[in-house]
């Protein structure tokens, strides 16, 4: 049986890292090794990994440079062949892994595979149901999201793409999956293996501006690579609209409606088809910006409860 390595990064989240624990630890397959990485919590976090520290395989608690830095610590003391990670305010649904280890096992070929992911809120309650599809190189540099903890990768594939890089913040992870595309297949799953919590101290809500301003970053780092660039050449339009269009969402998300209109039109006018593929972002802002933002809301709670209802009709 594979072993599986799973690191999870963490940084006062003592909100909710017991239950990214408790998902992991309750995980069905044999073969599974748990390492956290503690980037020198103040609040109840170390009681709370104490609590477990007899099944982690490691764990360490001290100041690091950030995310990509605690889980490139994480995975260098991992063992796995297979490999993933889980941030402290995330977690699994049960049959996860061994769901991921029998997709890596009929897909050989594979350097890394991804399921479908469920967005919820601070409370647990679902928000929206995230599936994806199958991706190629291409539709990875249009920044087509993967939800992070639906992804398990090869070792010998993250060693070669030399780990997460350090200088990224918020897009480390599609970068990562850009140089593991880069290397072999990426395969998708239709199956829902994980949750991502979205609540106001996330990255997503917090510092918004930041994921635009890496997904530009992404399209530069492309084009210093000598085997991206002419992939990148040929989509030239369509990955910088993209790329705005990633900037507009985020900017949404973060509360600064007039910003996310400007980033959107800009995706408009490079490529419209990018940009009218997500027509929401355009009539969200617009509704912030003439103060109907309510109605958004009010579209969004009820999107949540009939999610919620079909998924527990209890």
């Amino acid at each position: 049986m594979t072993l599986v390595s799973v690191v999870t990064p963490s940084f006062n989240q003592s909100a909710y890292l017991e239950q990214a624990i408790r998902s992991v630890l309750e995980q069905d397959h044999g073969e599974l090794e748990y390492l956290v990485v503690d980037g020198g919590s103040t609040d109840s976090s170390l009681d709370i990994i104490k609590k477990y520290s007899g099944r982690l395989a490691w764990w360490v608690s001290e100041k690091d440079q950030g995310q990509a830095d605690a889980i490139n610590k994480g995975f260098a003391r991992a063992r796995g062949g297979i490999l993933a990670w889980l941030n402290s305010d995330d977690y699994y649904l049960p049959g996860a892994v061994s769901a991921a280890v029998k997709a890596l096992e009929i897909h050989p070929e594979a350097v890394m595979v991804y399921g479908n992911m469920l967005a919820v809120d601070g409370n647990g309650r679902t928000i929206n149901v995230l599936k994806y599809g199958p991706l190629s190189l291409e539709d990875l540099l249009c920044f087509q999201i993967i939800g992070q903890p639906a992804v398990f990768m090869r070792r010998p594939a993250f060693e070669k793409a030399g780990g997460l890089d350090t200088t990224f913040h918020f897009m480390l992870d599609h970068q990562l999956w850009i140089k593991l595309a880069q290397q072999g297949k990426i395969v998708h799953a239709d199956q829902t293996w994980a949750a991502a919590r979205f609540h106001p101290q996330a990255k997503n809500r917090a510092q918004a501006p930041g994921f635009g301003r890496e997904a530009f970053r992404i399209l530069d780092w492309a084009l210093r690579d000598q085997s991206l660039a002419p992939v990148l050449a040929r989509i030239a339009r369509r990955a910088r609209a993209s790329a705005c269009r990633v900037n507009a969402r985020y900017l949404l998300d973060g509360g600064q409606p007039r910003p996310a209109l400007r980033a959107w039109m800009r995706a408009f006018a490079l490529h419209p088809p990018t940009a009218l593929a997500r027509l929401n972002l355009f009539g969200s802002a617009l509704l912030d910006l003439i103060g109907l933002g309510r109605v958004r809301e009010v579209v969004l709670n009820r999107r949540s409860r009939r999610l919620n209802n079909r998924l527990d009709p209890r």
